[in-house]
């Protein structure tokens, strides 16, 4: 059992790695807390971004000479490669850190073995430590690199009666400022936002991560993907302005399912050659719809309008559900307002057989 220093310090590390969403990736998110001998904390970090510095050297950084003898705490197994940094492994067995403490053991097997480094060199390594929480964190990452495609979040604005439009087409806008900030936010956490050509041609978005006060641009913007199986976007379009690096997904170019359509699984494993770890899936409906019929689509959030429209398109169409024994069953992890709105966190769950 890890001793309440070690415990608070795994919490706070935590808490670190959270920092480097939608910064750190291709990499995972990493948190690191040094504590020195007797226990105090020495050092911290996380890692921020790809190149840069992992989360255990500029904890060691802040340390100095207080790591000799010391443990780190971190959230996930040191590395133990050498790619555009050096191995975290063997700066920690520099340093003299005597004992690592690590929550989740890493899935790659590019960088993984560093609790065997260190254990050859006589550091005591433990796993475990706040297991599930660093899991959760680092949930993206980690299921990415587990099954070689991305971890997919499907996002919907919709009115209580489950619409996405009035009749009349008009949609602008469901959900209030608060809750469409809120959406930047999320879009801001994931490598790539991915659409329809339906969504491109009825609404034209621009899928950046911006200011909605003054409009500006986030320094880091995600791949925009248009799955557009025949090629029909636009050469006006927004997501074409140069704002952030765009994809037409086309049948020609990533290979087509029986119906003609883009193969999703096939468009999947593309984005994940490509560096992407988490997508967040906007639109429209008969896309969400794919991907759940197809069950690639690992959470869903909801932003839910306290509004009626009483008729007009649906957030979601075509999942493959005929009947209410095939319906894909939720389990809601999160439920927070969002000024007037409700945003709805879950996890489609998985079917039998």
């Amino acid at each position: 059992m890890a001793s309440g220093s070690v415990d608070e310090a795994m919490r706070r590390a935590i808490a670190l790695a959270a920092r480097g969403l939608g910064t750190a990736s291709p990499n995972p998110v990493v948190g690191c807390v040094l504590l020195d001998p007797d226990g105090e904390v020495v050092g911290e970090g996380f890692h921020a971004y790809a190149g840069g510095p992992h989360a255990e050297i500029v904890a060691l950084a802040q340390a100095g000479r207080r790591a000799r003898g010391g443990t780190a705490v971190v959230t996930l197994e040191p590395c133990d490669h050498t790619g555009r940094t050096g191995p975290c492994s063997h700066a920690l067995i520099t340093a003299g850190v005597a004992r690592v403490v690590v929550a989740v053991p890493d899935p790659d097997p590019v960088a993984a073995g560093g609790a065997a480094t260190l254990r050859a060199a006589g550091v005591r390594v433990e796993f475990g430590v706040r297991a599930a929480e660093a899991e959760a964190g680092n949930v993206a990452w980690l299921t990415s690199v587990r099954r070689g495609w991305p971890y997919v979040v499907w996002k919907f604005a919709a009115t209580l009666d489950g619409r996405s439009a009035a009749a009349d087409g008009t949609s602008m806008w469901i959900t209030s400022e608060d809750a469409r900030a809120d959406v930047h936010a999320l879009r801001g956490t994931v490598d790539a936002v991915v659409a329809g050509v339906g969504t491109v041609l009825a609404d034209d978005p621009r899928l950046t991560v911006r200011n909605l006060r003054d409009g500006t641009l986030a320094i880091r913007q995600p791949l925009r993907v248009v799955v557009d199986s025949l090629g029909r976007t636009p050469a006006g379009a927004r997501v074409r302005d140069g704002a952030a690096e765009t994809w037409i997904a086309t049948a020609a170019q990533v290979g087509a399912d029986p119906d003609g359509r883009v193969d999703l699984p096939a468009l999947l494993a593309e984005l994940h050659r490509r560096g992407v770890r988490a997508a967040l899936l906007e639109g429209g409906p008969t896309l969400a719809g794919a991907f759940l019929a197809a069950g690639l689509v690992d959470r869903v959030v909801g932003y839910v309008a306290p509004r009626l429209l009483g008729a007009g398109p649906t957030a979601l169409a075509g999942a493959g559900v005929t009947t209410i024994a095939d319906a894909i069953d939720l389990e809601i992890t999160d439920v927070t307002q969002i000024g007037p709105d409700l945003r709805i966190t879950a996890l489609p769950r998985k079917r039998e057989g």
